[in-house]
């Protein structure tokens, strides 16, 4: 198996899940995580990325972590200096559509998005709203564009495009897909040579659907035109995707390896939850597993049963815990040995 990994936690695209996933295989082989310093839950996003970010290191004697995936704005030569030169670098996209439906309700604190009543009415005059000098601007305009490093404001030429999908593809070794998960898993678990439940999963920080909106053609059509350049990455990778599958695994291969996940998943939610999936915060019981709320969005969670021996409650806790709760456990038992 894989220990030395790179991921680039792109906002609002299943990221979190990824993140747990991470940090269960992670904690169970006694890796390291670039935590930020003091702590926190990213590394001082959204500055470009620098090794002096991550709490340990220092650049007279350069350690190395196993594994670096909190919130970043990539710059690859800083993140070489804290992980192996062979680490496996991956991150995910979402379709650019749904991901500003979602920023929207979920940084509807920001600049850009507080004075407009809906996103009809941003998109409707952006500019009204939108100040490409405002520090919090990049939630509102390219944010997949921004998280990779470049500039969400840039002029989308041809040259430009080509430019951005060739560093993305000099960089990263795997680009998920957030709207096929499944099969997204599946290719991580190959590339990364782990077992199937290394990749199961239940979805974390995800949205009550009470607070989606559905959209209209022409908001769509203006939403693609606002995140010109997301929309030129998510397109370029969302067919490379399917053509990896194609050639490294044939579609048939992927169904029969998508089913089993589904499987081993429901087993899962068999042994592990009370009720049959995700709850409102309000109706999750132990406070420690309530994820954080941000924004308007209603961010769900998990109940565990009660009564399990106490492996299986590990392994059911595990699975479940909200990302920063997560976060903050595994720099304490990181960072034990040290006084704060």
């Amino acid at each position: 198996p894989k220990t030395d990994i790179v991921f680039l936690k792109v906002h609002k695209s299943a990221s979190s899940t990824v993140m747990n996933i991470l940090f269960r295989f992670g904690e169970t082989h006694n890796l390291t995580f670039a935590f930020p310093v003091g702590g926190g839950n990213q590394l001082y996003y959204p500055h470009h990325f620098l090794a002096r970010f991550v709490q340990g290191f220092s650049p007279r004697s350069p350690r190395q972590f196993n594994i670096l995936c909190h919130h970043m704005r990539f710059l690859q030569p800083e993140v070489q200096k804290v992980v192996s030169s062979s680490a496996v670098y991956f991150s995910i996209l979402r379709n650019p559509v749904q991901l500003m439906e979602s920023s929207f309700m979920y940084y509807k604190a920001t600049s850009a998005f507080s004075r407009a009543r809906s996103l009809e009415e941003f998109l409707s005059q952006p500019y009204r709203y939108y100040n490409p000098t405002n520090g919090d601007r990049h939630y509102a305009r390219n944010l997949m564009a921004f998280d990779f490093g470049f500039n969400p404001d840039a002029e989308v030429s041809a040259k430009r495009v080509q430019f951005m999908l060739k560093a993305i593809e000099a960089s990263f070794d795997l680009l998920l897909i957030s709207e096929y998960f499944d099969e997204s898993m599946v290719l991580l678990k190959e590339l990364l040579c782990w077992d199937l439940d290394s990749v199961v999963f239940f979805p974390l920080n995800s949205r009550d659907s009470s607070t989606k909106a559905t959209l209209s053609d022409a908001i769509v059509e203006k939403i693609k035109q606002w995140n010109r350049l997301d929309w030129e990455i998510y397109t370029h990778f969302n067919r490379t995707f399917w053509e990896r599958i194609d050639q490294d695994f044939g579609r048939e291969r992927m169904q029969r390896e998508v089913k089993a996940l589904r499987e081993r998943q429901a087993e899962l939610a068999r042994i592990c939850l009370q009720g049959t999936g995700s709850v409102a915060p309000k109706d999750i019981k132990d406070s420690s597993l309530r994820p954080l709320q941000h924004g308007t969005a209603k961010i769900l969670g998990y109940n565990i049963k009660q009564g399990l021996d106490k492996e299986t409650e590990r392994m059911c806790r595990r699975l479940v815990t909200p990302e920063l709760q997560y976060s903050s456990t595994l720099y304490k038992k990181q960072f034990a040995q040290k006084p704060p």
